[in-house]
């Protein structure tokens, strides 16, 4: 159903309230709560406020583009009656916005715009091009940004278009922008894939997010400086041009080396290998926005760190970074969770809340609401958090938020890490490779009980190390509200490793899964009763959302994933308890997930394919139940389950 806009002035009386959006929290966002609580900002029913930017007014207002080529303006965003104007419209997705001397900027799909309000009365009289690039007319031409560097320059992001890959079909896709106000352009950095997040931080240093995808094993946080080249190799086919800051070119770049990005970097000197590495499925699926926290522990014990949104898991991570011998790395951690759609966009409020823009759109998000907008709000009290993971040369140092139990943290047992890896390669994702148990063999405990160093056997250069505490308690008893860190260990300080190395796990490869059946049994005379095709379609949906069939009957059923993301295709048991429960147990399968396919061994589970690349199919045979129900057709793959399911119903 068409919304007309007849009133542009808005006033909206409904008080807001915690997680009123028709969602149950999950078991960690009610303890998560305890700490930071999720606040709506209420919205009219007659805005569709699919937030692409957040930028505050000097009048402390709060402005909002959206995907659908608005730009809304927000009076007393803090209050339970807050007043929204449009003050812009008819822009092309602006996924960005900003605001210095009394204008907005945005970048639109084409262009970089300016949008000045001349007269006062909160409605843009001026919409003005700064710079425009080419578009192909792709729908994943997506542009982001500006940020402002201190000279007043403005950086942005241009995202690639997606033709089964990624592709920069006009020129400058896939690259790192700067942008005078006068319009002069210089190129950056490229090798970007779908940078919808970055940001700079106090010494003008720049970091942007990245998604899973083609050349891109896990999302990442990855430093850009002028001349990197960050991991995608579609963005050369543009370093010919006069002004480009590199010489790279595509066919520099093997397909499939085999090798880790960190490895491969050693090969070519303009490869960056990421600061942070997110696991895929375990620190979110689709990262987004960066935001410092500047808020001189107004925030919580964290002041420095960042924070990095996730768009399909509807989530916040938090992160610790240091610079060791010059070179960016740190620790990533789950942070909240249970926001109602997928975080896009996150600015700090004048209170030091923290707001959060939302859409999902065309990208399914664990969070089911369309588009939404929430405050995140810290009430006072300290969570017993893992605050920072330094590395060392032979380990890593520790520093807890409150103090810790002695006898638990000094026991050996109580710390597992383990180290793994993702392939740098042209296939769309990668599996966790290389995985490997470290050995700890030391503990040493400050006196305040704030910080414990680690001494540990099995360290390694370009690797993550999990570092997971599941039974450290503090003094007061509590147990960690996330107990689990991820480091991405580029560097250590003074430039030698000391840990000495450990045995090679065994890999989870060969390991047998007999409810994926490729091959028609023997005994079926080759012959089946029916064949089913099962396609995806955007938003994380199968292209069906039934399936009827008789009891006791022959099926091959073909899932053809048609989409650009993972996918697999699993049959339940009876009753929506079961399908719910699956989808749990595979958020809970961790690094040995991919190995699995992303599907728990339970009788919950009837039969299943693989996981399923973009572009490419699986047959697998099955006979159907002998009860009649209905059962369910379901993705397992995390962030997936609770949308991308079909009924599979039996007569």
């Amino acid at each position: 159903m068409k919304r007309i806009y007849k009133i542009v002035l808005v006033i909206f009386f409904l008080s807001g309230s915690h997680f009123n959006y028709g969602q149950s929290r999950s078991a960690m966002a009610q303890k998560e709560a305890e700490f930071y609580k999720i606040v709506d900002v209420p919205i009219p029913e007659d805005v569709l406020l699919e937030v692409g930017g957040l930028a505050f007014t000097d009048t402390d207002k709060l402005g909002v583009s959206t995907r659908r080529g608005e730009v809304w303006l927000i009076d007393k965003p803090y209050s339970s009656n807050p007043i929204y104007k449009r003050y812009a419209s008819g822009l092309h997705e602006p996924l960005g916005l900003n605001f210095k001397d009394n204008s907005f900027y945005l970048a639109q799909r084409g262009e970089l715009t300016r949008l000045e309000d001349q007269d006062g009365d909160d409605k843009a009289d001026v919409y003005k091009t700064i710079y425009s690039w080419p578009l192909s007319g792709n729908y994943h031409d997506y542009s982001y940004g500006p940020k402002f560097k201190k000279n007043g320059n403005m950086l942005v992001t241009l995202n690639l278009a997606w033709i089964g890959h990624g592709a920069s079909l006009s020129k400058w896709r896939g690259w790192l922008l700067e942008i005078t106000p006068d319009g002069e352009m210089t190129p950056i950095a490229t090798g970007l894939r779908s940078p919808s997040g970055f940001e700079l931080n106090a010494d003008e240093d720049i970091f942007y997010t990245e998604n899973q995808g083609d050349w891109v094993g896990s999302g990442r946080m990855t430093h850009l400086e002028k001349g990197d080249f960050a991991g995608n190799p579609e963005g050369l086919v543009w370093t010919g041009e006069p002004n480009s800051p590199l010489k790279l070119k595509m066919e520099d770049i093997e397909e499939q080396s085999g090798l880790s990005l960190y490895a491969y970097a050693k090969k070519v000197p303009e490869l960056k290998p990421p600061a942070i590495w997110f696991p895929h499925t375990i620190l979110g699926i689709s990262t987004s926005d960066i935001l410092y926290d500047t808020t001189a522990g107004k925030f919580g014990p964290f002041e420095g760190q960042l924070f990095v949104g996730d768009q399909g898991h509807s989530k916040v991570m938090r992160v610790y970074m240091e610079k060791v011998n010059g070179v960016y790395q740190g620790a990533a951690f789950n942070f909240v969770e249970g926001f109602s759609s997928g975080i896009l966009r996150m600015i700090w409020g004048s209170d030091n809340s923290m707001f959060v823009g939302m859409t999902s759109r065309g990208w399914r998000s664990t969070g089911s609401a369309e588009f939404g907008l929430q405050r995140l709000v810290w009430n006072g009290r300290t969570p017993f958090e893992i605050k920072t993971m330094k590395a060392q040369d032979d380990g890593f140092v520790l520093e807890f938020t409150k103090p810790v139990n002695t006898s638990i943290a000094k026991n050996l047992s109580t710390y597992q890490v383990t180290s793994f890896n993702y392939k740098y390669h042209n296939t769309y994702g990668s599996p966790i490779v290389d995985q490997q148990k470290a050995v700890i063999r030391k503990v040493a405990l400050s006196a305040d009980g704030l910080s414990a160093k680690l001494t540990i056997d099995g360290m390694r250069l370009g690797f993550i190390h999990q570092m997971k505490i599941p039974d450290l308690r503090a003094r007061t008893g509590e147990r960690l509200l996330h107990d689990t860190g991820y480091y991405t260990l580029n560097e250590v300080p003074g430039g030698s490793l000391k840990s000495p190395p450990t045995e090679k796990m065994a890999t989870m490869k060969g390991i047998v899964q007999p409810k994926r059946t490729n091959e028609m049994p023997l005994t079926w005379g080759d012959r089946v009763d029916k064949k089913l095709v099962i396609g995806t379609i955007p938003g994380l949906k199968y292209d069906v959302t039934e399936v009827v069939v008789e009891r006791n009957k022959k099926i091959e059923l073909t899932f053809d994933n048609n989409d650009d993301m993972l996918h697999n295709l699993v049959i339940t048991q009876i009753g929506k308890t079961a399908v719910d429960k699956v989808g749990e147990m595979a958020l809970e399968l961790g690094l040995d997930g991919a190995d699995l396919n992303y599907v728990p061994d339970t009788d919950l589970v009837l039969y299943h394919t693989g996981i399923v690349a973009p572009g490419t199919q699986e047959k697998i045979y099955f006979q159907t139940p002998n009860k009649p129900g209905e059962y369910w057709i379901v993705c397992t793959f995390p962030g997936h389950a609770t949308s991308m399911r079909a009924k599979l119903i039996v007569k």
